[in-house]
């Protein structure tokens, strides 16, 4: 028989009771966590709410810049339509402007009568195209004389007006919208010099002789209302 050695069970340390299927590090004890340490939750917030500003600052960046694209673009295309009206004014008016001539001969045919037949037709009919592209004719007779709209190729001296005046239409102007292709070539009448001061005179004549008049006929009513002058 073995003699069992007292005392051998009370020299081993003590083990603690491991349950069945559990890990020797399960009975190990867990260490307390850290006095003064953030929650887990605490940063992962601060964190989210750093990406959230950031996203939004890129979005307003972003947003910025397509606003400024839209608005150059705008500007792009008003520009766009502007340089093509203008373009098609100007190729207007130089057509119309080869034309002029025409224009005239059909006038001057018009005013000595030989505007007859087939050649009227054709010439109302060209006049009718003009004005449908917005070629307008001025210039008449009698009108004020307006250095940016006429030129006088004749100058004359008229008792009968009072300020330089047209008296006569040479070749009339033309115009589309408020675009002048050409002036009207005009005869241009002034007031005589001197006329002014005459008549002025004539009229401080009139006046002294209705003045003089006047009093001639108070004398009368005067002496009338007396009795006429004393006899003998």
């Amino acid at each position: 028989m073995t003699e069992e050695t007292p005392g051998f069970d009370e020299q081993q340390p003590k083990q603690p009771d491991v349950p069945s299927g559990a890990t020797p590090d399960d009975a190990e004890p867990k260490a307390a966590p850290a006095e003064g340490a953030a929650p887990a939750g605490d940063a992962s917030d601060v964190a989210l709410v750093a990406q959230l500003d950031q996203t939004r600052t890129a979005l307003g960046e972003r947003t910025a810049d397509l606003q400024r694209l839209q608005a150059e673009y705008q500007n792009y295309r008003r520009r766009v339509e502007r340089d093509r009206i203008a373009v098609k004014e100007i190729a207007i008016a130089n057509l119309l402007t080869e034309l002029l001539p025409v224009l005239d001969d059909i006038g001057r045919a018009r005013e000595h009568g030989e505007l007859v037949g087939g050649f009227k037709s054709v010439a109302e009919s060209l006049e009718t195209v003009a004005a449908k592209m917005g070629l307008q004719q001025f210039g008449k007779e009698g009108e004020p004389f307006d250095p940016t709209i006429h030129e006088a190729l004749m100058h004359s001296y008229a008792p009968d007006v009072t300020e330089t005046t047209c008296v006569a239409i040479l070749q009339p102007g033309y115009r589309i919208g408020e675009r002048t292709i050409r002036p009207a070539r005009v005869a241009v009448a002034e007031p005589q010099p001197g006329a002014q001061t005459v008549k002025a005179e004539g009229s401080d004549d009139s006046a002294a002789g209705a003045a003089g008049a006047a009093g001639g006929t108070d004398a009368a009513g005067d002496d009338k209302e007396s009795g006429g002058p004393d006899e003998g």
